[in-house]
């Protein structure tokens, strides 16, 4: 009696014992979702991208540089010879062609850059060997560039009031303007800079293709040159691309409504900036998702 009293104690007690701990140990974990793949990957990409020295200097720092040198040779001298546009300067002018130049930079010159080179030198194929998705891939890189431009974005500003006492808006509309013409640039950049990034045939070529990709449309777009004395063909071209409408709008948040005179058309064009943008960021990500590759070879 003793021993089946026993046994029928033990068994009890097994029986009434906590399960949760025997099925969490059963439990197979739960899957990885592709969006969160995708967030966690941005912590290394942003971790791989500090590392890196030059490529700091020259994607993140470049922007703040050029503002620097251009808003100090032209310091104090007018846009243009305009009564309507005395109290607009040059640094001013330069500041909205720098922003939209640190969102093209860290966009599509960065990620068809670095992207070409990590395929070709074999790091793509490792991550190729692994469970993580193209998609997620993209979000990690997408994601890297959303962070570091925010910042880019709020340095230069911060530099244009500090060193050049330049007046940003005090409007929430022309905010909340900067915010989606600079989100919708960020992903139009990001998309068309993963859809390069399958040109270059060698890490060594990659910057020499990428780079004209990116210098000649900032010629063409008023960030260096006023874009209302380009050539009208000249313009007409550019309009078709999406940094010219990218720096259009910004001019119409930092710039007075009253400049939007001496635009193309005389209007800032913003929907027409909005559509640009939309259809080139709807391109990259087709082009990204029909090109992209691991490796050299097959997918």
């Amino acid at each position: 009696m003793t021993q089946i009293s026993a046994l029928g104690t033990a068994g009890d007690s097994t029986q009434d014992a906590p399960k949760s701990g025997l099925r969490a140990a059963g439990r197979p974990p739960k899957p990885k979702t592709t969006i969160g793949n995708g967030l966690r990957r941005i912590s290394f990409e942003l971790r791989g991208y500090f590392r890196q020295t030059d490529q700091v200097f020259f994607v993140f720092l470049f922007p703040l540089v050029m503002f620097a040198l251009f808003a100090s040779i032209f310091s104090g001298e007018t846009v243009v010879d305009d009564p309507r546009f005395a109290d607009v300067t040059m640094s001013q002018y330069y500041l909205t062609g720098m922003l939209a130049m640190a969102i093209l930079l860290s966009g599509m010159q960065f990620l068809g850059i670095d992207i070409a080179t990590e395929k070709h030198e074999g790091g793509l194929a490792r991550l190729g060997a692994t469970p993580l998705s193209p998609v997620s891939f993209f979000i990690g890189k997408i994601g890297l560039v959303l962070l570091t431009c925010t910042v880019q974005l709020a340095l230069l500003m911060a530099l244009a009031v500090i060193a050049f006492d330049i007046t940003l808006p005090d409007s929430g509309e022309l905010w909340m303007r900067f915010a989606w013409l600079s989100i919708l640039g960020i992903f139009c950049f990001a998309a068309l800079g993963i859809a390069i990034s399958a040109i270059p045939r060698s890490a060594r070529s990659a910057s020499a293709i990428v780079l004209p990709l990116v210098l000649v449309p900032q010629f063409l777009s008023g960030i260096y040159v006023q874009f209302s004395v380009l050539p009208e063909w000249m313009q007409q071209v550019s309009n078709l691309f999406p940094l010219a409408g990218l720096v259009r709008g910004m001019r119409s948040v930092f710039l007075p409504d009253a400049f939007a005179a001496a635009e193309v058309g005389g209007t800032w064009g913003l929907g027409n900036a909005a559509i640009t943008l939309g259809v080139w960021t709807v391109i990259g990500l087709v082009a990204s998702l029909l090109t992209f590759r691991w490796s050299r070879g097959r997918n």
